[in-house]
């Protein structure tokens, strides 16, 4: 299978090639390719990428996929609209 053209973060349009040369030049875990590729950065927040991510690195490193690192997660962990922060909450204008 060709894997230049398969897009694993759409968010931020990473192709699964860019991963495992990524992973090729030492980089390891989930966080160093965040950093590097902004993988899980996007507005999906990694719920369309993490787990591949995860899988490739798993099976780059020869660790079980239950024992590598996720990554940090940081709120919000879904996109909210910036009103809601500025207003407080639900009692925000509509």
């Amino acid at each position: 299978m060709d894997t230049d053209d398969v897009v694993v973060c759409r968010c931020e349009e990473v192709t699964l090639d860019e991963i495992r040369a990524w992973i090729g030049r030492g980089y390891c875990h989930f966080d160093e390719l965040k950093r590097i590729l902004r993988v899980g950065m996007g507005p999906c927040q990694g719920r369309g990428c993490r787990d591949i991510v995860l899988r490739e690195l798993s099976r780059a490193t020869g660790e079980p996929l239950e024992a590598i690192d996720p990554g940090t997660v940081r709120p919000p962990v879904k996109p909210i609209k910036i009103g809601l922060l500025a207003y407080g909450g639900e009692d925000a204008p509509k």
